[in-house]
């Protein structure tokens, strides 16, 4: 039977499988994941390693299921789209610059093949990108024709992030006035200004894994919501029951209160605009989700005050963890789940793992500090979310925090 093989599973294994597979290396990722409507999505294989797949072992993983099956005319993915709208780009300036009597040399495609991010109809243009003196000189019609060849109606460039307490992002519009953008992800759908407001679109991995939390009848709050990047996966797809969303930027609180309002969670929803560490809420969070990097240490201790005295709960902890090269840690720390999953290096892993221990350590004093009696803390789970740089890594604590 003609079509691309594929792994078919139900929605809530998804993840674990394609990061099995992708650590597996049998992902397809020229196609993306295709969802069906009875439940299940199909993770394209790539042919030459089908017999490679223990279908068996990966049943047994993730208790359910699985089967492969063909899929006609699959979806390619976004990788595979970007590149076409790149080799359309580079024909498109190619002949701008030919018009212009210069041609495209191979240090200006360097100049051109670098990230740029698509929010709708707007495509934001990375810092790195048209630096070079040649594109200045062919004035307005670059701007034009980059966006006509991505097949964008607006276009805008970022400079750098401003060192401001609220990292805002140095946009310029190049092509168009309106700054406002809708982003969906997820079927979540995020409205923001992009001259006044950031977005991680490196975060999707970990808005997925909190979107498959089953949080019915927890109170959560989200220390540094931002525009709603962890706040909505909690109340649209975790059936979180209320969230304190606490964020201190202007901007992405306005932004905050419309995505609320288009997704209707907004009911379910507080918002507290200000300094967290000035939040005066205590005693009522099940979970506490700490989104910030390269640390959110100045949130632990609001953290262990928002917890159940009674019960407890858990925290999400984001952190940049840094193995310099040169000096690997020797220390084996064996509390990874599912460690043949994780793609960056041992050195790497290892040194998540002394993070987490010290984290918990110092996550265990404070509780007591703070309740005056014993706590513990248990390393439920470290989720690698992306890698800045070799050895530079931003990853997820989970920590169970209960009293003794």
């Amino acid at each position: 039977m003609d079509g691309t093989p594929s792994l078919m599973v139900q929605k809530r294994h998804a993840q674990q499988c394609r990061k099995h597979l992708q650590a597996q290396g049998v992902l397809d990722l020229r196609f993306c994941m295709q969802k069906h409507s009875n439940g299940t999505v199909t993770l394209p294989i790539i042919p030459s390693c089908l017999d490679q797949l223990d279908i068996q072992s990966l049943q047994n993983r993730v208790g359910s299921t699985c089967k492969i099956v063909k899929i006609e005319a699959p979806q390619l993915s976004k990788r595979e789209r970007r590149t076409s709208s790149s080799d359309k780009l580079v024909i498109f300036l190619q002949d701008l610059l030919e018009s212009h009597g210069e041609r495209l040399t191979n240090d200006l495609k360097e100049d051109i093949h670098h990230s740029y991010q698509r929010h709708g109809d707007l495509v934001l243009l990375g810092e790195n990108m048209f630096s070079r003196p040649v594109w200045k000189k062919i004035g307005p019609d670059l701007w034009s024709t980059v966006a006509q060849a991505l097949g964008a109606d607006r276009l805008a460039k970022i400079s750098r992030i401003s060192r401001d307490d609220f990292r805002t992002p140095r946009v310029t519009m190049l092509v168009g006035k309106e700054s406002w953008v809708t982003h969906v992800d997820n079927k979540i759908r995020y409205e923001f200004d992009v001259t006044r407001c950031m977005f991680s679109a490196g975060n999707i991995t970990e808005k997925l894994r909190v979107a498959s939390f089953n949080c019915s009848g927890e109170t959560v709050v989200d220390l540094y919501a931002g525009i709603g990047y962890f706040t909505l996966p909690y109340l649209v797809h975790a059936r979180t029951s209320h969230v304190h969303a606490c964020e201190w930027n202007p901007d992405a609180v306005k932004s905050l209160h419309r995505n609320l309002e288009i997704n209707g969670v907004s009911h379910r929803c507080t918002v507290h605009h200000g300094d967290n560490r000035q939040l005066l809420l205590c005693d009522l969070a099940d979970r506490v989700n700490l989104g910030l990097i390269p640390s959110a240490e100045d949130g632990w201790p609001v953290a262990c005050r928002l917890l159940r005295q009674r019960t407890g709960g858990m925290l999400h902890i984001h952190q940049n963890v840094t193995t310099p090269p040169q000096h690997p840690v020797k220390e084996k720390v064996d509390i990874y789940r599912d460690q043949d999953e994780v793609s960056p290096k041992r050195n790497d892993r290892e040194a998540w793992g002394v993070w987490a221990k010290d984290t918990a350590a110092r996550i265990a004093s404070l509780l007591q500090d703070i309740n005056g009696a014993l706590w513990t803390t248990d390393i439920k789970h470290i989720e690698h979310v992306k890698s800045y740089a070799p050895h530079i890594h931003h990853i997820v604590l989970d920590l169970d925090c209960r009293p003794v």
